[in-house]
């Protein structure tokens, strides 16, 4: 999902307020990403008053912590580029039974899990993490896509990046760098 599709269905409207953005949306920039870049969002225990978004960039993981409202100073963010060889990322683990989804995934000490859609969501980030590791296309969602949407409990319920913008179908994990080309 694209971070105005994180900021349509935030936990908490204070924490994306555009004072906020003023100060995450450079700093992603900044470190490599898109203006409007698909990435993950860890709202963790309080979303009101600081979480993290992390994004893929050919380089490596940028990793951008918001603090929402600092006492006397107001919204602030602290970033780095995290470059792929030192990241640290974890195994995609997912369980299915009658149909349903169960996933987990360990990037950065940040555990991503979901269940159904929002294991789709995450399936669909990590998958795109691997290929920017690997160096392969991109399969995250292009910016004409429909955002994904979040329930006040911040569970997100986007589908998963489908086909690769050149149309060559969704790349598999297994499939050698040439084939993905």
């Amino acid at each position: 999902m694209r971070l105005s599709g994180w900021v349509e269905v935030a936990p908490r409207p204070e924490a994306v307020t555009p004072k906020v953005l003023a100060v995450v949306e450079p700093m992603l920039t900044m470190l490599g990403c898109d203006p409007d870049p698909a990435c993950w969002v860890a709202w963790g225990d309080d979303p009101g008053a600081r979480y993290t978004v992390l994004a893929a960039t050919d380089a490596g993981l940028v990793q951008v912590n918001a603090r929402v409202n600092v006492p006397g100073e107001g919204p602030r963010a602290s970033g780095k580029l995290i470059r792929w060889a030192r990241a640290q990322v974890g195994d995609l683990a997912v369980e299915m039974q009658g149909g349903h989804r169960i996933l987990s995934y360990t990037l950065e000490g940040q555990i991503l899990r979901g269940t159904d859609d929002t294991a789709d969501a995450v399936a669909a980030f990590v998958l795109d993490i691997f290929a920017a590791i690997d160096g392969r296309p991109r399969l995250a969602a292009t910016p004409d896509e429909p955002s994904g949407r979040t329930s006040p409990g911040g569970s997100a319920t986007s589908k998963p990046a489908g086909p690769s913008p050149k149309g060559k179908g969704v790349l598999r994990l297994d499939a050698p760098k040439e084939a993905a080309s």
